[in-house]
């Protein structure tokens, strides 16, 4: 991308006086801005000249951001009605005149009406708490809506409320709350939705809104409001500058929901889970009281340069609405945020003589600091490095295989996909890429040596996608290592993050970022990942629906194609090995007591899901309760949890309406829950040492004779 080109471009959309806004018939509680209207313009421009898949915003494309845009506003079609929509009809086709011509009224507007409806439906919802419920009837609830049609009128979208509330009720009388509790518990709940919806800002609809036109185009292009840019950027380098804790909305508080060791707020001594923050002050002593607001709002007032001082307003956790507050002050600092980097583990496969060692290796994410590469930072952080670290320490240990998990990495940085599949393979290309005009471009691990050269697996989800998928095929390709789990997302595209503010030469941030799809993975054999994504070399059970998870599930995905193979030769011959780790793994989950019971729940999970409704039937609801309850309980005695059934009960209660203690136990009993897939794969592993150490002589003299014969080819 010329940058020449782009200012250009720029310049000539500033200069255009159609960036202007018609004043609305009534002033809304909510309109768009002088830079929102330049940010759309601008993204439209970048859009339609440099993206992979390049397409004219026209009256075409404003059909299909409006239907996106209703479906981000109302995914389950419970707040508008067909009435709204056809109401809504003369903007079907003037989203793209609206972009273009700086005027995002339109948009606006339509979410006015959402705003309206929401408060609607909550006012209803909570008109039918007083008249309470029986449950003799045989009615059902249909919970997924996303493919239903609109409401034809108010009659019609009241009836699904009553049925909503009514499950609401039912749920927590099952659990064994009283009619006056449950009554407290549910006003509460939808005055909660209320303040919500009352707190949202321009900025938000405008991330919705222009998410929508983005998504249009492709599923992966997307735009990143300033906040949301934050976030990415912290995501990608695994630290911030801030206190070190958790916050969570508890009623009209911010509370903290747990302190990072290490950071300021932990070392003060002063602060405890379960406080509460009520103001935020800055060096100058000014306290801004932040009662009611958002944890996004009260997160950026916290946030700033290291070694600044912030000051906080603290009710602390044991003191009711009118205790005594306490001034808690503290100096930024870097924090790590430990819980989403690379991290290992053993597990112990057999014993005896027998005995495996099988370390894994878990990745979040594929993070990369770039501005610390970028300044030459020695010890900046990303993924690659820690796993280096990981397996050094994992080789110290006597491990004798690598199990790397990859199951819910949506990705990150492509470079550190190549760079992590170096420590596996000596040299070569590791992916392909794509770009507009046709041209193929080739990344390759140009570093000589491997970290690991022992028996391994890649283990995949539906959740892993992007570079997680580079990394398992590229494995997968060279014969490095057998994939083990589910089909992968199927997301083989490449995005680059483009700063509106720097290609608008702004000297203030105004205008955010955009997240932009240039170019296609492709795998080294020349097919890609897009689409089908990767398939695993045995298979485990999922609770994945394609429908709603994966590309497969966009209905604007970039089709599957193929090119030609990069020149690369497979470095191990594991396919003449995975028949034996697939018979060895069949026979041994047939007498799998926990694994056959996971079956079983993905066997329940998917037959509810297909049936997209739940009975409101009292006497059925119990009866399918007591058999889930009497499942969790044959697993306690399998897993040896004595505490699975109560972490794992449905309590009707959503995040926030229990105790803080409650809801942390809970969580903390539910990762303590066996993952009997990690130890399945685990097994896999260990047979795939024992199957390689058996074959290795072989192997080796095979080897020889076919070098004796003719020289080994470039597979093509």
């Amino acid at each position: 991308m010329k940058k020449r080109l782009i200012w250009a471009l720029v310049a000539t959309a500033f200069a255009t006086p159609a960036i202007s806004l018609e004043a609305p018939a009534a002033s809304p509680r909510l309109a768009p801005t002088i830079e929102q209207a330049q940010t759309a313009y601008l993204s439209s421009q970048l859009l339609g000249r440099y993206h992979y898949k390049s397409q004219p915003l026209d009256d075409a494309m404003s059909e299909k951001i409006f239907d996106r845009y209703l479906k981000a506003l109302d995914p389950e079609r419970l707040f508008f009605t067909q009435a709204d929509i056809d109401g809504f009809s003369d903007a079907r086709t003037r989203l793209d005149d609206a972009i273009q011509r700086g005027n995002l009224a339109i948009p606006f507007a339509i979410f006015q009406r959402y705003e309206q409806r929401t408060v609607e439906r909550l006012t209803y919802a909570r008109e039918v708490l007083k008249q309470g419920f029986e449950f003799e009837t045989k009615e059902s609830y249909p919970y997924l809506r996303e493919k239903a049609p609109w409401p034809k009128d108010d009659v019609e979208v009241r009836d699904l409320w009553r049925k909503r509330v009514k499950n609401d009720w039912l749920r927590l009388k099952l659990a064994g709350k009283d009619d006056k509790t449950i009554r407290e518990t549910l006003e509460k709940r939808y005055d909660n939705y209320l303040a919500r919806a009352a707190r949202n800002k321009s900025d938000d609809v405008f991330q919705i809104f222009m998410n929508a036109y983005a998504m249009s185009i492709e599923p992966h292009t997307n735009y990143l409001g300033r906040s949301a840019s934050d976030d990415f950027d912290i995501s990608m380098r695994l630290s911030l500058v801030g206190i070190g804790a958790v916050l969570q909305e508890r009623d009209e508080y911010i509370t903290i929901r747990e302190l990072v060791p290490g950071g300021p707020a932990a070392k003060s001594g002063k602060l405890a889970v379960g406080d509460r923050i009520v103001g935020v002050g800055q060096a100058d002593g000014q306290i801004s009281d932040v009662v009611g607001a958002r944890v996004d709002e009260v997160v950026k007032l916290i946030r700033g340069a290291k070694d600044t001082r912030v000051v906080l307003d603290i009710l602390p956790a044991d003191a009711g609405p009118d205790g005594k507050h306490k001034p808690v002050a503290l100096v930024r600092d870097k924090i790590k945020l430990e819980e989403q980097a690379a991290r290992k583990s053993v597990i112990r496969v057999g014993d005896g003589p027998a005995l495996r060692k099988i370390g894994v290796i878990t990745l979040p994410a594929f993070y990369e600091d770039f501005e610390g590469r970028r300044r030459g930072d020695k010890n900046f952080r990303s993924a690659s490095r820690d796993v280096v670290r990981l397996i050094d320490e994992l080789k110290k240990e006597k491990v004798d295989g690598l199990l790397v998990d990859l199951r819910n990495n949506g990705g990150g940085s492509l470079r550190e996909a190549v760079e992590l599949t170096g420590l596996f393979i000596d040299k070569g290309p590791v992916v392909q890429q794509r770009r507009p005009d046709g041209k193929i471009g080739v990344e390759s691990d140009e570093n000589a040596g491997v970290a690991w050269a022992g028996p391994m697996a890649i283990m995949i989800n539906r959740g892993s996608a992007s570079a997680s998928e580079i990394f398992a095929a590229a494995l997968q390709d060279y014969g490095r290592a057998p994939i083990i789990g589910e089909q992968s997302f199927g997301k083989g595209t490449v995005q680059t993050l483009i700063n509106l503010d720097e290609v608008a030469k702004n000297d203030k941030p105004k205008f955010g970022d955009l997240k932009m799809t240039v170019a296609q993975f492709f795998r080294v054999n020349g097919g890609t990942t897009q689409l089908k994504g990767v398939m695993p070399d045995i298979r485990f059970p999922s609770i994945a629906d394609p429908d709603s998870q994966g590309e497969s599930s966009y209905d604007n995905a970039l089709p599957w194609t193929q090119i030609d193979a990069a020149s690369y030769r497979p470095v191990g011959t594991l396919k003449n090995i995975v028949p034996a780790l697939q018979s060895r793994h069949q026979a041994r989950i047939a007498k799998d007591k926990s694994f056959q019971a996971l079956l079983e729940d993905v066997a329940e999970f998917n037959r509810l899901r297909e049936s997209r409704s739940i009975s409101l039937n009292e006497a059925e609801r119990r009866k399918e309760k007591d058999v889930r309850e009497a499942r969790l309980k044959a697993r306690e005695k399998i897993d040896g949890k004595d505490k699975l059934t109560a972490a794992l009960r449905d309590d009707g209660l959503q995040v926030g309406e229990r105790s803080l203690a409650a809801d942390l136990a809970a969580e903390k009993a539910r990762k303590e829950v066996k993952d009997v897939l990690l130890d399945e794969a685990a097994r896999i592993v260990a047979d795939e040492a024992d199957l390689l150490t058996a074959a290795r002589p072989q192997l080796a003299l095979r080897e020889k004779q076919k070098n004796l014969v003719q020289p080994a080819e470039a597979v093509r």
